[in-house]
This record gives C-alpha cells, structure tokens and sequence, in this order.
C-alpha cells in the first residue's frame, strides 16, 4: 500500500492532523486504547511504529482495537522510519517500508495471532506490572500525603463550586458516548464543567461552555482557552508549569496547582477541596487495566486519588443508570390527548375523514336515541 506519511513521535499530536487514506508514522512503546482509538477516528492506511506496540509489560489494549479497525500495523521499525519527511508517499511492502524506491526501516507486520500471542505473553508478566504499580501507589502517598489527606497546596479558584455538583470530562474511554447520556443530567442539574486538557473541546464539540479548564495545556485548543472558563494550569510539584507560557501568551493570566500525578488528579482534588457536592467522572480511568493500559508510573496518583475522593465520585456508566428521565402520568395523559387532538384535525381536513365524522355522529345518534327509549326519554 502506499500513502502520504504523516510523522510524529507524539501520537497525541499526529491524531490533530492525521486524515484518511494517509500513513501514520509514530514513535509509541505500548499503544494505549485511547491513543490507538484516536488513531482509528482519523481511518489511516497504516500506522508504522517506530517501537514495539507491545513490549510484553502488561497487556494493552492499542494493538488490539487498531487490527480490528482494519489497520495495517508495522512495529519495531527503529528511529529510520521516523526520518521520512512529512507529505511524501511511502509504500509498505509486509514490514518494509520504502521511500520512492529506498529501503527506510524494516519492522514486523502484525496480524491478530501475533498480537493475541503478545497479550498472552505480557498476561504472564502481569505480576511485576502490579508490584511496580504498588510501589509508585506507596512512593506518590509518602510524597503527596499532606495534599490528599488535608488538601494542602490547593489554590484559590474564582469559579463557585460549593454545594453544587462537578461535572470532569477527559478525553479518554467512550467520552463522547458518556456526554451523550449525560444531556439531560447536564440540562437539568447544571453542574460545574471542568475540562481536562483535550476534555474542554469535547464539552465545547457538546455545545457547552467550560467554566473551568485543568492541564499542563498540551492538548487543548486556543479556541476552548479563549471561550472564558477559568484556566488552572498543572506544574510540577517543584514549580515548573510548561503551560503557563502559553497561556500567558494568550492574555490570560492562570492559577498554577503544583502536584505529581495526572491533571485529571488535579481537576478532582481541586473540585473535592473547594466543597463539590459530587464528582461525576467522564472518560476518566477507573480499573486496574486502564491504569497500566495508560502505560505511566504517575497512574499511581489516579488510584489514591480515587480513594481520596470516593464518597463523592460517580462514574459517567454508573450516572446513565442511575439518572433517567421520567414522565409523570399526568403528563403521559396530556401527551395522548394532544395526539387525539392532532389526529381529530387531520382528518377533518379531509374529504374521508369528514365521511368517518358523519357515520360516526350518525352512530352516536342511533345510540342516543336507543338509550332514551330504553330509560323512558322523550323521542
């Protein structure tokens, strides 16, 4: 097959300009779901991966969703492949990839055996994943304890949040289909949104306004930073915040929260200490698989995290159970007499429904009339 390249290291930056019918070029150990779903959203011939799709560590999920998506996948390809430059045609033959008619890189051409057989490895090795896990758990809670125990280190944030309810979107599993779900409860709650990084644009895609947006700011649009909401800028726990720049270049002037761990961490501790009333969660992680799928040490912070807040915090899944919309009986019955109503209109207007009204009145009449010979009425 052959196709224009798109290059980038960073899959999450390759996906904003990756289109159909073109080959991705990426520099990914362990393609997470999110990442390989965001790659399947933009239908590319090919993605060819500089690394090991799956390394073995623990079994994720990327390789997976992309076969099934009809994707031809290429790993191992080394750092060679990612010197192709941007726009020109590649042509990939089985695990070889050509530049007009120069070898660049050859890698393995993954098929479902092949992968479903990485899983399997990877499964066996799944205990030192967890050991690993465990002891970042312990580390983050020695270096964070007064953070998630007394909320020390939270700043001041304009935007009211106590006693009403939170609404943390991140671009992560099923966002959108949660979003969906979530209408009504949004429409009729009207609950604080906070977006996390790319989690802003998606409440704004939804046809909402942020009010406040948490992140480094790496993912998130120039158009969401500029739509109003409060920015809350994630540094590092010794101060450095690469996306105050940015911000700041915008005209904006941000609050800065330093804190290991992730910025949907930072979004939930900071909405837990100003007094939110319940969290509910959208495409957040919320198992064990998802936080070594998200292939990073810092996904220790999410499970404590979770355990910091947990009496408030709802899953988006669990609130489309739980939240329905009802209709009264009065309502129903209000609703069946406008459909009478709309149906008696129509066939007035009509030559055979006026025929159907004058048999019927002319039924009524005999019945009528039978009835007040029945009980003595006058003719």
């Amino acid at each position: 097959m052959t196709g224009p390249a798109r290059v980038d290291p960073r899959t999450k930056n390759l996906t904003k300009r990756l289109r159909p019918g073109e080959i991705a070029i990426i520099d990914h150990l362990d393609i997470d779901r999110v990442s390989a779903e965001a790659l399947a959203a933009c239908r590319p011939l090919a993605v060819l991966n500089a690394q090991r799709s799956t390394s073995g560590r623990y079994p994720n999920l990327g390789p997976e969703i992309l076969l099934g998506a009809g994707i031809t996948l290429v790993d191992d390809l080394g750092p060679d492949v990612l010197t192709v430059v941007e726009g020109h045609p590649v042509r990939v033959v089985d695990g070889e990839v050509y530049d007009g008619d120069r070898l660049v890189a050859e890698g393995t051409l993954q098929d479902a055996e092949s992968v479903a057989a990485a899983l399997e490895d990877a499964r066996a090795g799944l205990a030192v994943q967890l050991e690993s896990f465990a002891a970042n758990t312990m580390d983050y809670l020695r270096r964070e304890r007064e953070l998630l125990l007394d909320g020390v280190g939270v700043p001041d944030v304009v935007t009211p949040i106590d006693g009403r309810q939170v609404l943390i979107v991140v671009r992560g599993y099923h966002y959108k289909e949660d979003l969906v779900v979530l209408r009504p409860y949004i429409k009729e709650y009207r609950p604080v949104l906070i977006g996390v990084d790319g989690g802003a644009d998606a409440i704004l895609e939804a046809g909402w306004t942020p009010d406040m947006i948490v992140g480094d700011m790496d993912s998130v649009s120039d158009k969401a930073l500029r739509c109003g909401a409060e920015i809350v800028v994630h540094a590092y726990r010794d101060g450095r915040a690469p996306g105050v720049e940015r911000v700041e270049k915008l005209g904006i002037t941000p609050v800065v929260f330093p804190a290991t761990g992730t910025s949907e961490d930072v979004a939930m501790l900071l909405a837990d200490d100003k007094g939110a009333e319940l969290i509910v969660a959208v495409g957040t992680h919320a198992t064990l698989v998802e936080f070594l799928d998200k292939g990073r040490s810092g996904m220790a912070s999410t499970f404590l995290t979770r355990l910091r807040v947990g009496g408030k915090l709802i899953d988006a899944k669990g609130v489309s159970r739980l939240y329905r919309q009802r209709i009264s009986s009065w309502q129903l019955t209000w609703l069946v007499i406008a459909g009478l109503l709309a149906l008696g209109v129509a066939l007035a207007s009509t030559s055979g429904g006026q025929t159907l009204y004058g048999l019927a009145g002319a039924w009524f009449d005999d019945v009528w009339s039978s009835l007040r010979g029945l009980f003595g009425g006058g003719a």
